[in-house]
């Protein structure tokens, strides 16, 4: 039977070109990947995936942490960067905290990352100074994606959140609104992820710079799903000075405002305009106003980021890589009524 040893004899590389180039990975021209594909196939040679990484001490896994799964962003994300990482030939194993504080303890307090993964890539998951100094411990490659605790020597890959809700807030004040009210995230979730945190920040730069104060009743802390922003839809409404807009965190607590400000017959735009952040899949279809963020782009450079460690080996990569953000005006945003 041949072995890879022979494949590289008669194509005159190295074995660990051989390997990339049966693999698909980059780093081989496309001569040098013909003729070890011919030699392959003169010798009868079978790549063995799993032979390969115990060869190399690798394992063939990236481990992706994601705080919900069920989330339109982290679903996104993870589909892209388990296409790329197949791609390159690495398996994904998810490791899905489903919002609880306790899965998060007992993923980077145990053993469940060590010797399991070649890489990992943590998406908005909040950690503690030991979660950090566990996985720097790991010995592997990482990078963080989206907003998170940020990790020594990693990359991150994300967009600038307070510039983006900067953008939502400057598209409704430039139609003249003024009173204008935010959905944020609630700091008193179990396993609360800082996204709504740089929202809000930017929430209160774009009324500062426009010479008006920061109601802290128009400020309402909710999940980050549509129940959460119908809620706090019907919590603003009750308030004797409602307000003409709305500005949620995200694209799913939009969805919930315009449906309870449609419950309590009021009409969108009309009565009250509505913005949110992500350009969701759902946006368009229910005529939603929003800065949209290539979610799918950084699953897909995140998995790039770590493929390019893991074929460099060791090596740190501080730089932070912010992808840019466009405003999307559809038919939930108007002029308030005079």
């Amino acid at each position: 039977m041949a072995k890879i040893d022979d494949v590289a004899r008669l194509a005159g590389v190295s074995t660990a070109t051989v390997s990339r180039a049966l693999r698909g990975l980059p780093m081989v021209s496309e001569e040098t990947r013909q003729r070890v594909a011919a030699a392959a196939t003169t010798l009868g040679y079978v790549a063995s995936p799993n032979a390969s990484r115990l060869a190399g001490g690798r394992t063939g896994n990236v481990g992706l942490v994601v705080p919900r799964i069920t989330r339109w962003f982290f679903a996104t994300v993870v589909e892209a960067a388990e296409e790329t990482l197949h791609h390159a030939g690495w398996d994904l194993l998810l490791y899905n905290l489903g919002g609880r504080e306790q899965a998060r303890r007992d993923l980077f307090s145990g053993y469940a990352l060590h010797k399991r993964v070649d890489a990992v890539m943590l998406v908005a998951t909040p950690l503690t100074p030991d979660d950090c100094d566990a996985v720097v411990r790991l010995g592997v490659p990482g990078v963080t994606v989206s907003s998170g605790t940020p990790v020594a020597g990693w990359p991150s890959i994300r967009i600038d959140d307070v510039g983006a809700a900067r953008t939502a807030m400057r598209h409704l004040l430039d139609l003249g609104h003024r009173r204008i009210a935010h959905i944020s995230g609630d700091p008193s979730s179990e396993l609360a992820f800082t996204t709504h945190l740089d929202r809000r920040r930017g929430y209160e730069q774009a009324l500062q710079r426009a010479g008006l104060p920061v109601d802290p009743t128009l400020v309402i802390d909710a999940d980050f799903t549509v129940l959460g922003g119908e809620a706090a839809t019907v919590e603003l409404l009750r308030q004797d000075d409602p307000p003409t807009a709305i500005f949620a965190a995200c694209d799913e607590m939009a969805f919930g405002a315009i449906r309870a400000l449609r419950a309590e017959g009021l009409r969108v735009p009309d009565d009250v305009s509505v913005i949110g952040i992500d350009d969701h899949d759902l946006a368009a279809a229910l005529g939603l106003s929003t800065v949209a963020q290539p979610a799918a782009e950084q699953g897909n450079r995140a998995a790039l980021t770590l493929v390019a460690q893991l074929l460099a080996g060791p090596q740190e990569l501080s730089r932070a890589e912010i992808l840019q953000t466009r405003l999307v005006v559809r038919e939930s945003t108007a002029p308030p009524r005079p």
